[in-house]
């Protein structure tokens, strides 16, 4: 079921977007923003390189519920190409690894063969919250598609996804 439309926060393209979904741990919360934010591409104001919808009505969402939401409220709001969830596994574990979906659906895919290899290994990965910016980067730019970093992130022994040679 998608709730009425909250107010949304202001939307730059060039920002990572974030929908927070759980809400029992505020201590990991802010873990989960400061790693981003350290991590963030624009030094001399990082909190422009991501967006957050902090709504409790999106409490519990899952990978399947944020693109219908960010859908049904879209009216003048470009999806971007990819979004990030902080669920409670983000939230639960001690990597804070937040939930990578594409927004790209079946109607909005030119064929079902682009969407099929999209989707390969399935619309949702992990990763790390440093590695938002460049996923977001790359997938929104069509440098990198979104199943290149979900086919990593597959082949990860975790799950999660990281960039080349990187370990935590």
């Amino acid at each position: 079921m998608i709730p009425a439309q909250p107010r949304l926060p202001e939307y730059d393209e060039f920002s990572a977007v974030i929908f927070r979904t759980d809400f029992t741990d505020e201590a990991a919360w802010t873990r989960v923003v400061t790693e981003v934010k350290l991590s963030a591409v624009d030094d001399a104001d990082p909190e422009r390189s991501y967006t957050v919808v902090d709504v409790p009505l999106l409490g519990g969402a899952d990978s399947e519920t944020v693109p219908a939401v960010l859908a049904a409220w879209r009216k003048g709001w470009e999806p971007p190409a990819v979004v990030f969830i902080a669920d409670s596994t983000t939230m639960s574990s001690a990597l804070f690894p937040l939930l990578a979906v594409t927004t790209l659906t079946r109607e909005d895919a030119l064929d079902d063969e682009e969407y099929e290899e999209t989707v390969e290994h399935g619309p949702a990965f992990r990763t790390l919250p440093r590695e938002i910016h460049a996923i977001h980067a790359n997938v929104e730019g069509a440098n990198t598609g979104f199943q290149d970093f979900s086919s990593a992130a597959h082949e990860a022994p975790d799950g999660v996804y990281r960039s080349c040679g990187e370990d935590d």
